[in-house]
């Protein structure tokens, strides 16, 4: 059959076998024919049979590394979808290590008001993202965590198909997405995943419903390919922690590593950690692995792991060196009352705008700016007490960002209704 011919018969509703699709995804396929590929998905979608032979041959495409083979060990890997002061990777990668059990992922870099592992691992002075394969693997099994950028031969196809979805208004489709995100982890070669499928307005997925969909399209993914899955649909309808902003999201991942982290990141960590031990060769289940998460915490073991990794990686791992932002300004608040809301989406902007994240993927990146929320949904506040801080580089950035920061907050008189960061998990 030919190119069009498959095109069209997914067009029309058709289901593709592993071969046409092999033939789409590994031939010498022109941008504008995989382009209507992706547009006919979109709007047909795909069976569950399809989107794994869709995956499958996104792995094939390219280097795949067999790390759990290489060590003789269980290696675990964790995935977010994305969001607005996302920042456990930074402390479930050392706790898990801490415990005695390999962690090894590739991560991306933040488009948009998401922000991405690889640009806070960047505000650590000296921090190298880019390793071969070989020092991937030996850096795992030598000091139990590496956390490094997707090799240019790992998954070529994803990459491609992501360049078109994203000129071409179809990045929203949960096949598409589900293959995407699955065809790296999978590639990548960790034996166990914990999936962080972030909800609310800071997300990509504005509902459960909608979150839930996906979540359950990547563990049938990763299931088919052999792999240990569970997916935490977590709560992203204000930021996550305190921070937003690189140097600052570090700190705080420093401060969950040390107990004294914000209770949302550290229950979130705690939790992540809790999953990835059950799925190890520790032979724990989940209520010990949470009990050996905290264990690491509290007795400095974790902190330990996280210098282990920074300086294996070529950084700096003293907090005093991360870069600090110029300029500080306050934003108040207007009146007595509680937080009712804290929306993400606009603090993600604002930290955007700043220059915290980048709007397109060439955009450098200001590691020391950002915002941190110093009250949340539910806090008490009076009149004149700080909401939220404002670091920039200059009094002009500040002040356009503080409107957008204020603006992202409602006050009111009653408390809101609690709601917990882990919303749903599935397993």
């Amino acid at each position: 059959m030919s190119i069009p011919e498959i095109i069209e018969r997914k067009r029309d509703g058709g289901e593709l076998t592993q071969g046409e699709i092999d033939e789409l995804i590994l031939g010498d396929v022109p941008d504008y024919q995989l382009a209507a590929f992706c547009m006919a998905v979109y709007f047909r979608g795909m069976s569950s049979r399809e989107t794994f032979a869709l995956t499958d041959a996104m792995v094939r495409s390219g280097e795949q590394i067999h790390i759990g083979e290489a060590l003789g060990r269980r290696v675990v890997d964790k995935h977010s979808t994305g969001g607005v002061g996302d920042k456990p990777t930074l402390a479930v990668g050392p706790i898990v290590a801490a415990c005695g059990v390999p962690f090894g992922k590739m991560s991306g870099r933040g488009l948009g008001h998401t922000g991405g592992t690889l640009d806070k691992l960047e505000a650590i002075p000296g921090f190298r993202v880019e390793l071969s394969t070989d020092e991937f693997i030996a850096q795992v099994r030598d000091v139990g965590i590496a956390v490094v950028g997707q090799t240019a031969n790992l998954v070529p196809a994803d990459k491609m198909l992501y360049g078109l979805r994203d000129v071409t208004a179809t990045v929203d489709s949960v096949p598409l997405i589900a293959s995407s995100i699955m065809s790296k982890k999978i590639a990548s070669g960790a034996d166990a995943i914990v999936l962080d499928v972030k909800v609310g307005d800071g997300a990509f997925m504005k509902s459960v419903a909608d979150a839930r969909v996906l979540a359950e399209a990547m563990i049938a993914l990763g299931r088919e390919a052999g792999l240990d899955v569970v997916c935490e649909l977590t709560d992203m309808s204000q930021p996550l922690g305190q921070t937003v902003g690189n140097a600052l999201e570090v700190r705080e991942a420093l401060a969950m590593l040390r107990g004294e982290g914000p209770d949302d990141l550290s229950e979130l960590v705690l939790a992540s950690c809790a999953h990835l031990l059950a799925f190890s060769d520790l032979g724990v289940d989940e209520a010990e692995g949470r009990r050996l998460a905290e264990q690491s915490v509290a007795d400095g073991s974790a902190v330990a792991a996280y210098e282990r990794w920074v300086r294996a990686q070529g950084g700096d791992p003293d907090e005093a060196m991360l870069p600090k932002a110029p300029f500080i300004r306050e934003v108040f608040a207007s009146r007595d009352g509680h937080v009712q809301r804290l929306a993400a989406l606009p603090i993600g902007l604002a930290a955007l705008h700043l220059g915290a994240g980048r709007r397109t993927k060439d955009d450098p990146v200001d590691h020391a700016v950002g915002v941190v929320c110093r009250k949340k949904r539910g806090d008490e506040v009076e009149e004149g007490e700080p909401l939220a801080e404002i670091h920039a580089a200059d009094e002009a950035t500040a002040v356009e960002a503080a409107d957008t920061v204020l603006n992202a907050y409602l006050l009111g008189d009653e408390p809101p209704a609690t709601v917990p960061i882990v919303l749903e998990t599935i397993a």
